[in-house]
């Protein structure tokens, strides 16, 4: 039997936002496997597990920079909010994503390779780490160049979109805004990456087994779950965010715009999660339990 540490838990914990006890237990059935126990937890707790899976604990920025339909997007990572916020280190990052629509580099370390005002970027940002005192890196960058018109969308420098369209720049700024609040996953539920879509048919499957409903019955149920979960991540089926009366499908229709494709980037997405006191919260549930017995 595979031994379950305070570090697997604590994970989980970090993932789902599930109580301690329920992804202990979900660690054990799933002996250890942390995919199979948040899947576990999805069926018992419903849509509350996973919530904590998009908060982000890493600070800095995404930038945009356009140029017809050319462009690059980039993020670049602070220890601190107070950094992200310095006029050098967005000069650096706004520079960086220049840099990318015009000279096209491969990957972080062309890039840190290219000249910026008279330096290396590389040799900017070991200059900057020595000024303020703080490390920063650039984590990642895309690059668009395409036949189509190009449109951004930042949020607070937290959140960045860029989407490729014909038509009406409104409407596609719109969609950009709209990817920003609603987060899809792609542009169609033909689009929706197939092991997502199997996670979603096995979690919605041991729900209908737990149900008790007949064999058909429970089959209906499943799919009916699948077919929901790709409304709700697919951007052309979500409802517009400025008016949920109709779909984003239905709102470029009437704007007679096309979108080809977006990219969403969120500053500190995966790099590092919440941590918590588990020792004070495990003792602060003792401590409860004893009083109600």
């Amino acid at each position: 039997m595979t031994a379950i540490t305070a570090g697997m838990v604590s994970e989980l914990r970090g993932n789902t936002d599930a109580p301690l006890m329920e992804c202990k237990k979900a660690l054990v059935e799933a002996e250890g496997n942390l995919e199979r126990a948040e899947e576990i937890l999805r069926v018992k707790l419903g849509s509350k597990a996973g919530k904590a899976s998009s908060r982000i604990a890493a600070e800095g920025v995404v930038v945009v920079y356009t140029n017809g339909t050319q462009g690059a997007m980039v993020e670049v990572n602070s220890e601190t909010d107070f950094v992200a916020k310095n006029d050098d280190f967005l000069a650096l990052a706004n520079g960086c994503a220049k840099l990318v629509a015009e000279q096209n580099p491969v990957d972080v370390e062309a890039l840190s390779a290219l000249t910026l005002d008279g330096k290396t970027v590389e040799q900017t940002r070991a200059d900057l780490i020595g000024k303020i005192g703080e490390n920063m890196t650039i984590r990642r960058f895309v690059r668009f160049d395409s036949d189509n018109s190009l449109v951004s969308y930042l949020h607070g420098a937290k959140i960045g979109v860029v989407v490729s369209y014909k038509g009406d720049e409104t409407a596609a700024k719109d969609v950009a805004m709209h990817v920003a609040a609603m987060k899809p996953v792609a542009l169609s539920s033909a689009d929706v990456p197939a092991k997502l879509i199997e996670t979603e048919r096995k979690v919605a499957t041991e729900k209908a087994i737990e149900s008790g409903k007949p064999a058909d019955i429970a089959a209906k149920m499943v799919e009916g779950s699948v077919q929901k979960f790709l409304k709700e991540v697919s951007m052309f089926d979500q409802p517009f965010v400025k008016n949920d009366k109709e779909t984003v499908a239905a709102m470029l229709k009437s704007k007679s715009t096309e979108v080809s494709g977006f990219t969403m980037f969120i500053v500190g997405e995966g790099i590092e999660k919440k941590v918590d006191d588990f020792a004070a919260e495990v003792a602060a549930q003792v401590a409860a339990a004893q009083a109600g017995a």
